[in-house]
């Protein structure tokens, strides 16, 4: 089963984390089923930029980006070339370590 680590954000998990998930997965649901509660405002339907992360190792392990998802990442605050929406970043079975961004351009915080 491949390891997320996390590096440390100062409201998602400070500390930093690792999680393990099973290949297949999303990057986004794999944090949110171990309780490092990213935004995803849009219900992880690749319709906004709040999941976004910066993919530290690991980036050529995951699935390839659609043109939908190309396309929103141009709007995410941070942008660099191994971003990803989280929601769509499929894992297979390597590590990936991932960095969420300071900021997001979600103007209201959801509870999910």
């Amino acid at each position: 089963m491949p390891v997320i680590k996390i590096l440390p954000h100062p409201e998602y998990c400070p500390q930093g984390a690792e999680v393990s998930a099973p290949a297949g997965t999303s990057i986004c649901e794999a944090l949110l089923d171990n309780h490092i509660n990213i935004e995803h405002a849009c219900d992880l339907s690749c319709a906004c930029t709040t999941c976004h992360v910066v993919v530290r190792e690991g980036f050529q392990s995951l699935n390839e980006m659609d043109e939908n998802e190309e396309d929103l990442l141009d709007r995410a605050w941070g942008l660099e070339s191994n971003s990803r929406l989280s929601c769509q970043a499929i894992l297979a079975q390597s590590n990936v370590t991932v960095e969420i961004p300071k900021y997001s351009i979600n103007h209201a915080k959801e509870n999910h």
